[in-house]
């Protein structure tokens, strides 16, 4: 019998991993295990973890829990990011039993746990220095060398053109998901490391268990085989414009959301923040990077599409840089910031517009007459629906939305109060003010 030939005009799926279920509506916290609490332990976490799933956390992201090289070392206690042993536990945080005990907390709360992993370059005092340099780049004197023009001196860079480096990787990442149970990886600088590790690596991750894989780069190309979800670089960068330099917001909607949504596929999951430990660390806090603005920022990328980011600290109105070689604690305190992350969260769970990827509804434009200052937009999925018109200026304005294709009975997030929704909307809002509408089939 002849094969019927394949249709060349069909189009073809572009992203073939396939994302857990429990990442659909999930949010992200970074947790800095060295500044979460005085004693920086892992035991101190689990004091905490109650708290964070009242917030509405899904997945708990901890930075680098590995020992630290000592030949170069930062500061006191060095970078996390300089890795001594990939098969080891930091003793600063605690014991492998104490670790244990923090994976098993987290999974009885019902949240999930991803690793921080450093797979591009490791400490000088690595133990594969010694057993291995020919896994290393060298340098034209055949020295080893940071990684290639940034002036990092307390690491050196791997060389995944060797098929043994990339089996010894590989084998370290399977190990912690088959010994302690953990549920993925957050992986440094991903696009430094070729594509097509990646993707072996989480075909073989696959096989022990269902993964959730978050790539610190933007490239659409980590997302057919290898990572869930990817770094929002561009989006903080272009909010960061807009809280301080009075930039218009058809920076973010023409130059931004227009390519977003056209060169992203929809399964690919963005990673949506407005701090991090790169950017607290070195580039400010999140009051110094957006002021007034903060509120407005975060309410705009919990509602929009992608996977939102915590960064610890910041829901207890965290205002400092965080030291990175030493001991810095973050002073806990109730703070507002946390019932707006939490209120935003719970939205978000419930109604699967806001969900994440190809879970959640497309983020839909709602034309205004400010489109210079408001960004207005609609998500809905299976009868759920948001709304939302953010003012994203300094200015207090009156802005006519047209809700024409979108009339109804809603509720406001941040009242509690039904209101109904007809052809236009007229809002006088304050700077930086924004309105949330939703409504359930439910």
């Amino acid at each position: 019998m002849k094969q019927q030939a394949e249709n060349p005009y069909q189009p073809k799926k572009y992203v073939q991993l396939i994302t857990p279920d429990w990442v659909k509506s999930a949010t992200l916290y970074e947790l800095n295990v060295r500044q979460f609490s005085s004693e920086g332990s892992f035991k101190e976490i689990e004091k905490q973890l109650p708290r964070l799933k009242k917030m509405g956390i899904d997945i708990i992201w901890l930075m680098p829990i590995h020992p630290i090289g000592e030949i170069h070392r930062k500061g006191s206690l060095g970078s996390y990011y300089s890795v001594k042993d990939y098969w080891a536990i930091n003793p600063e945080f605690g014991t492998e039993q104490d670790f244990r005990n923090l994976i098993n907390a987290i999974h009885k709360t019902g949240m999930y746990v991803i690793l921080d992993w450093v797979a591009n370059h490791t400490s000088w005092d690595n133990k594969m220095v010694t057993d291995h340099p020919e896994w290393y780049m060298k340098s034209r004197k055949g020295t080893f060398q940071s990684t290639r023009w940034r002036d990092y001196d307390d690491i050196i860079e791997l060389d995944y053109k060797n098929s043994e480096l990339r089996k010894y990787m590989t084998e370290a990442l399977k190990f912690w998901v088959k010994e302690y149970d953990i549920d993925g990886y957050r992986c440094d600088i991903a696009s430094f490391v070729p594509i097509d590790f990646w993707e072996n690596a989480r075909t073989e991750l696959e096989k022990i268990k269902p993964v959730f894989m978050l790539a610190e780069a933007e490239d659409k190309d980590l997302h057919r085989k290898a990572f869930d979800a990817t770094y929002n670089w561009n989006l903080w960068n272009i909010l960061h414009q807009i809280a301080t330099q009075n930039v218009s917001v058809k920076l973010l909607t023409e130059a931004y959301l227009a390519e977003h949504v056209s060169f992203f596929p929809k399964e690919a999951i963005r990673m949506n923040f407005v701090d991090n430990h790169d950017k607290n660390s070195w580039e400010g806090n999140q009051y110094s990077n957006f002021g007034d603005a903060l509120k407005a920022m975060i309410v705009f990328t919990v509602t929009m599409d992608g996977i939102p980011l915590v960064y610890s600290g910041q829901e207890a109105g965290l205002d400092r840089s965080l030291e990175f070689f030493e001991k810095d604690p973050i002073d806990w305190k109730t703070h507002e910031n946390e019932i707006l992350y939490t209120t935003l969260f719970k939205l978000k769970h419930i109604n699967k517009a806001l969900w994440n990827g190809s879970y959640g509804g497309e983020m839909v434009r709602i034309m205004n007459d400010r489109m210079d200052q408001v960004i207005s937009f609609v998500r809905e999925k299976d009868g759920d629906k948001v709304l939302a018109i953010i003012n994203l200026s300094k200015e207090q304005i009156v802005v006519q939305c047209d809700t024409s294709f979108d009339q109804g009975i809603y509720i406001n997030l941040f009242t509690g109060k039904e209101q109904q929704v007809l052809d236009n909307i007229i809002l006088n809002m304050n700077a930086w003010e924004y309105v949330v509408l939703h409504q359930s089939k439910q």
